[in-house]
This record gives structure tokens, sequence and C-alpha cells, in this order.
């Protein structure tokens, strides 16, 4: 689903930063530039954002894995 109209970014987008490391609304308008408008899709980028940290295994807030190039 869109999420970020403005930059036409999906939740799958989302998660994907996430999973490359983004644990905050600040570092995906980093990298994906959402939240970087209008600003409406800040709250379920948020929410995106808890949800897939809470479905990867952590330590210390960081996921147990590491891109592969």
């Amino acid at each position: 689903m869109y999420v970020c109209l403005c930059k036409g970014i999906t939740d799958s987008q989302i998660k994907e930063a996430v999973y490359d490391g983004a644990t905050s609304v600040g570092q995906l308008r980093k990298c994906l530039g959402v939240a970087s408008q209008c600003g409406k899709c800040g709250i379920t980028a948020r929410e995106i954002i808890q949800e897939t940290l809470a479905d990867v295994p952590a330590s210390n807030g960081y996921p147990q894995y590491y891109a592969v190039a």
C-alpha cells in the first residue's frame, strides 16, 4: 500500500529500509524522502517502523543480520 503519496513510497519500501537499519522517521526521510513534503504520512511510517522492529530479532535495538552485497 502507498504510505507517502507525495513521494510514491510504499509500506514494503519502508520495511526494507527498516531491515537495512532505519529506526526512525528522520532516517526514513533521509533515505526515502518520507514525510518530507506534506508530512501526513509520518504517523503511518512510524507505526510501520515499530511493527517491523517488533518482528525483527534484535539486540540492543539493532537487527541481528547483515546486508549482503
